[in-house]
């Protein structure tokens, strides 16, 4: 069974930055991409951040880029987001999930193409 956990979210003022992390199990963690979502209250799911599960390659959104680095650890089956100079429009839950594929095929496809598997969540809020 696919198991994500997110964590590391808080409140936190613009300007300022957090790392979050998801811990995977269930399922060979190095051979998917994996990604960043996030759902901020009462709008729809957006793509934020993916790694490819081969060569490690990484591909952000207009709206975090240059502002946010995403890794995994394979062999601690591990992802993590650092998010900095952070805006109160990056305010939401953000969730990691698993690509059906070992590689991000586009921004178009981005949540389409995670399989549905997802953690509960971990809050972001930034406010003043």
């Amino acid at each position: 069974e696919v198991q994500l956990v997110e964590s590391g979210g808080g409140l936190v003022q613009p300007g300022g930055s957090l790392r979050l992390s998801c811990a995977a199990s269930g399922f060979t963690f190095s051979i998917y991409a994996m990604s960043w979502l996030r759902q901020a209250p009462g709008k729809e799911l957006v793509w934020i951040s993916s790694i490819d599960g081969d060569s490690g390659a990484t591909y952000y959104a207009d709206s975090v880029e240059g502002r946010a680095t995403i890794s995994r650890d394979d062999a601690k089956n591990t992802l993590d987001l650092h998010l900095g100079s952070l805006r109160t429009d990056d305010t939401g839950m953000y969730y990691c999930a698993k690509s059906r594929y070992s590689r991000f095929r586009g921004v178009s496809t981005a949540i389409s193409d995670t399989d549905g598997s997802r953690g509960q969540g971990t809050q972001v809020t930034v406010s003043p």
